[in-house]
């Protein structure tokens, strides 16, 4: 508003005064390309320097969040004192550029003031020396001294707020620029607009036969992650995926959940390449559970029903049940209204993963995928759960990440990843027969429970 109010009276004012004496009108005027100038130059340095000052301030924040998170970390290893001198380092950078935006806005202002100032000098020397030689009268000279006072007072006004803008263009940037990045995988244009006029993408509603074909995948540059994969899944199977860390497991669900997308090769649902519909379509039909999971804020039954969001209390407690979450909820004083805190930190890390497990069995997807799932529960739990999920997962397809092998001796096939490569595939009895790689791991793990149980049974054995 101040703007358009501005320049419509500078506008109003400059052909009035063009009007009556276009050469006083002209002393007055002359010094806006000096002032645009200026306000072009302080414009360019005050929006770097506040750019800059909020870069330091999110690293700030970024370092402060990270140092309370690790504060364990940090004391383990005696970092304090260093961690204090990185902080420091910030804080001093973003003072540094705070300073210099300061003194710019400061400046700024005088110097448009100085420039209005000037304009009214030239308007009364200039005007003066027509009414000496009686071109003018004085009542017109004290005019246009007034046409220029008015005409450099919203100048004067928006120069007050000309330092905040900058600031404020620079915060926006950086959270427009957050708001305007397009995802690497989304929707093809021809996808799009079939979910634009239908509603859906064009296909059955249905998740069936998965396939592999030559799939491989990097990262930007990177090199192979995963190359030439092929693999067949059937509808209702359950495909256990074991090996080393960095083995490619992770990566290999993260494709079919299209969080990324293959850089080679392709991947079919029913005989349609996964690319060919709609994103949104496959994660509605997708439950994945985490080894480190993630609760939001609120009660147990709020993150249990984010699962199905229109759940009864009755079905959000079966989930939990059938979960093995339903007895530790049970004891809690206020039970499913229990608070979890902030990335529920109320819970322990076993909790938290049984009320994400029932998060997944609420939703009932076609296709589920655990990475790890198992790993912070206890046996006698896990038990509990697996005889839940194989009720659960009758008809549907799962993937199932696990270090712990005993947690996929029931899996339909058990695949030995390696490098991005299938090193064996088989039942767990099959596996055992072959004496391979997977014998070797399930001889070692299990020689290691035997090793645990013995030291938990006498612990200076």
């Amino acid at each position: 508003m101040d703007l358009i109010w501005g320049t419509t009276l500078m506008i109003g004012i400059a052909i009035v005064m063009l009007v009556y004496n276009w050469k006083l009108g002209l002393a007055v005027l002359a010094v806006v390309p000096v002032l645009f100038a200026v306000s072009v130059f302080f414009r360019k340095r005050i929006l770097r320097t506040s750019r800059l000052v909020r870069k330091y301030n999110s690293r700030i924040t970024a370092a402060y969040n990270e140092s309370i998170v690790g504060v364990r970390t940090s004391k383990v290893f005696v970092r304090e004192e260093d961690n204090l001198r990185d902080f420091d380092h910030l804080a001093d950078e973003m003072c540094a550029h705070s300073i210099r935006n300061a003194i710019l806005s400061a400046v700024y202002l005088p110097i448009v003031l100085s420039l209005g100032s000037i304009a009214i000098a030239m308007a009364l020397a200039t005007g003066g020396h027509q009414v000496l030689i009686g071109v003018l009268s004085i009542g017109e000279v004290v005019m246009f001294m007034y046409y220029a006072q008015l005409f450099f007072a919203p100048i004067q006004d928006l120069s007050a707020w000309f330092a905040e803008l900058q600031m404020a263009q620079a915060s926006a940037e950086r959270v427009l620029s957050l708001i305007d990045s397009v995802p690497d995988v989304r929707d093809s244009d021809e996808v799009a607009r079939r979910i634009q006029q239908s509603g859906n993408d064009g296909h059955p509603d249905e998740v069936g036969r998965i396939e592999f074909e030559n799939v491989g995948f990097r990262y930007d540059t990177g090199p192979d992650i995963i190359s030439d994969f092929n693999l067949v899944v059937e509808p209702g199977q359950t495909i256990a995926l074991v090996g080393a860390t960095g083995g490619g497991k992770s990566t290999l669900v993260n494709l079919l959940c299209r969080f990324y997308e293959p850089t080679a090769g392709r991947i079919l649902i029913d005989g349609i390449e996964y690319r060919d519909r709609g994103l949104l379509w496959l994660q509605s039909n997708l439950g994945i559970v985490l080894q480190q999971p993630h609760l939001f804020s609120g009660s147990i039954g709020e993150n249990i029903r984010y699962g199905q969001l229109d759940a009864t209390p009755q079905q959000i407690e079966d989930a939990a049940k059938l979960a093995g979450a339903h007895d530790f909820i049970a004891e809690l004083e206020a039970d499913y209204e229990t608070e979890v805190g902030e990335g529920g930190d109320q819970l322990s890390l076993g909790q938290k993963q049984l009320v994400s497990f029932a998060r997944a069995i609420l939703k009932r997807p076609r296709l589920l995928v655990m990475d790890e799932a198992t790993s912070s529960i206890d046996t006698e739990t896990e038990r509990h759960i697996q005889h839940g999920l194989a009720q659960m997962l009758k008809g549907r397809t799962s993937f199932v990440i696990a270090h712990r092998l005993s947690t996929i001796r029931a899996a339909g096939r058990i695949l030995v990843i390696e490098k991005g490569q299938i090193l064996e595939q088989g039942t767990h009895s099959e596996l055992l027969e072959s004496g391979g790689h997977y014998h070797d791991l399930y001889t070692e793990q299990s020689m290691r429970d035997i090793v645990r149980i013995d030291n938990a049974i006498d612990p200076f054995a």
